[in-house]
């Protein structure tokens, strides 16, 4: 979630939404399934980054989102799938 009090333009609030889609992704085989929230609590000032898109933004969010899916990797791991695979296929043939 990328609230319009923290990020006034919607091409700002576009590029962060961006970057969790490509790090969540970097990140998914080794998070458990689940939904996932990623929301910004505080804003980027606008004098330090000056265009909506620059690469010095899209850095520091890359960076700050990095830091927080390894401190949830280190929390939460992907707990080890323990059921086995069916030997047989559990479908009957109907008989006519």
């Amino acid at each position: 979630m990328v609230p319009k009090k923290w990020a006034r333009r919607a091409v700002t609030r576009n590029t962060i939404k961006r970057q969790i889609y490509n790090v969540s992704a970097h990140f998914a085989d080794a998070l458990p399934c689940a939904a996932h929230v990623v929301r910004l609590r505080a804003g980027f000032d606008r004098k330090q980054f000056i265009s909506a898109t620059s690469d010095l933004l899209k850095a520091a969010v890359r960076s700050e989102l990095e830091q927080l899916f390894d401190h949830a990797v280190a929390t939460n791991p992907k707990p080890k799938t323990l059921a086995k695979p069916l030997a047989k296929p559990f479908v009957k043939a109907l008989a006519p």
